[in-house]
């Protein structure tokens, strides 16, 4: 399973810029004032094979009125509890400050892996103030220009170097599914554990996962056989001011990553918010299958078929365009379609592990190519001659041969994946479909 790395520091020293590099993105916003980040960005690495999550935060500032940062403060601190590795990204151009000096203390107590990560090395001649940054005693400072991305693979090597290889799924056994129960606090996450386990704990078997927080609960009963990735309580006991919010999903990039289908916990009687987009955006990302439960509906007034319709509707619509996966109205309390639930799961790992023969494939794709052939491009045709599925991908996917591939564009793909989809089972699960030159 990857890594979770946290990049913190003081404001404005390019930690925002440096995480859009890593990811090869531009969901963080950058910009010259400071405290210009204030919600936390997840992203996900590949680099030499090696796959980690990493966590973009606020800048640190200290003795500070503003509300603001002194909730980038907590997060902060969070993200150095919770990360396997911390880059502490200075900047070059100032040299130390009485503030960095303050964040390397935090970072020594820690006892967390460190890495200073000496940003805006090529602006002028501030790389002769990388000498500086080794009075923290926090190892050796790696130059890097987040701007033009010079130094950034020094810096992945660097993170990867310790990183475990990757290892064939943990201690568990490698058909036996894996569901991770996800979402935002007090959306009955617990309760809907407890449904399942709580009162005959004879049946779970505890088995330590690859991680301190994941663990797994082995469920072998009423025909089913699966393990329940669960985490460790979302409050520590030392803290009481904690960002609970924060906490919910640094611990969620865990579970997810620990599983093979997902079910998504929203609380009916609040809607859908912000911190559910946040989870199923990492879910997503992490390529898992989907089950969204509705829970608490006990608690709501209209319980018509009308009203879960819309309801339907709105999740379907804030979590597009990934809309075929399946979405169930439960109580956890009072133990209203859990059953469901389990059989839903067990459904979308199904899909995730079918596989279509290549025959059927082309029998079917190639007709539905050859009455809607993408688009021409410059007088040119693009004329698909092949499909297949591959074997043993993550998750289905599928590949078109055809003369030229770098021609056929998103919305093509979509129609693609949408005609696979109206024709075999894959509700719950993404697909990825790739264009290859024959």
């Amino acid at each position: 399973m990857s890594k979770i790395i946290a990049i913190v520091g003081r404001p404005n020293v390019g930690k925002s810029t440096l995480f859009n590099r890593l990811t090869q993105t531009r969901r963080a916003i950058v910009d010259d004032t400071a405290g210009t980040t204030r919600d936390r960005q997840y992203g996900k690495v590949d680099w030499c094979g090696q796959e980690f999550s990493i966590i973009d935060t606020g800048g640190w500032v200290v003795n500070s009125d503003d509300v603001f940062e002194e909730e980038i403060n907590k997060q902060v601190h969070i993200a150095i509890e919770e990360a396997d590795v911390i880059l502490f990204v200075v900047d070059c151009t100032t040299g130390v400050t009485d503030l960095d000096d303050k964040v390397a203390a935090i970072l020594r107590r820690s006892k967390k892996p460190v890495i200073v990560v000496a940003n805006k090395e090529d602006v002028g001649n501030a790389r002769y103030n990388v000498a500086e940054f080794y009075s923290f005693g926090l190892g050796d400072p790696i130059e890097v220009s987040s701007a033009n991305g010079s130094g950034t693979g020094e810096l992945l090597d660097e993170i990867v170097k310790d990183m475990p290889e990757k290892e064939d799924e943990d201690d568990t056994e490698e058909n036996v599914a894996k569901f991770a129960i996800v979402g935002r606090p007090n959306a009955g996450k617990s309760s809907l554990i407890n449904a399942f386990i709580g009162e005959e704990r004879h049946i779970v078997t505890d088995i330590a996962g690859t991680t301190r927080d994941s663990i797994y609960h082995r469920y072998n009963k009423f025909g089913f056989d699966f393990y329940l990735v669960d985490t460790a309580g979302i409050r520590k006991k030392q803290k009481v001011n904690e960002d609970i919010e924060y906490y919910s999903v640094i611990r969620s990039i865990r579970a997810i990553e620990s599983s093979d289908v997902c079910i998504l916990m929203i609380d009916a009687t609040r809607g859908i918010e912000g911190q559910d987009a946040n989870i199923f955006g990492l879910i997503q990302r992490n390529r898992k299958g989907l089950v969204v439960c509705v829970n608490k509906w006990d608690l709501v007034e209209d319980k018509s078929i009308e009203a879960q319709r819309r309801y339907e509707e709105a999740i379907r619509g804030r979590f597009a365009p990934f809309t075929d996966f399946p979405i169930l109205f439960t109580s956890a309390l009072t133990k209203q379609r859990i059953f469901k639930v389990l059989e839903t799961a067990v459904k979308v790992y199904e899909n995730r592990r079918r596989t279509v023969p290549t025959a059927k494939l082309n029998e079917y794709m190639l007709e539905v190519v050859a009455e809607t052939p993408p688009p021409a491009n410059k007088g040119k045709y693009v004329k698909i001659k092949y499909v297949t599925m591959l074997k043993d991908a993550v998750i289905p996917t599928f590949v078109f041969f055809c003369n030229l591939p770098q021609w056929v564009k998103e919305p093509y793909r979509r129609f693609l994946e949408n005609k696979i989809r109206s024709h075999w089972d894959f509700h719950g699960t993404p697909i990825a479909i790739f264009m290859r030159e024959k």
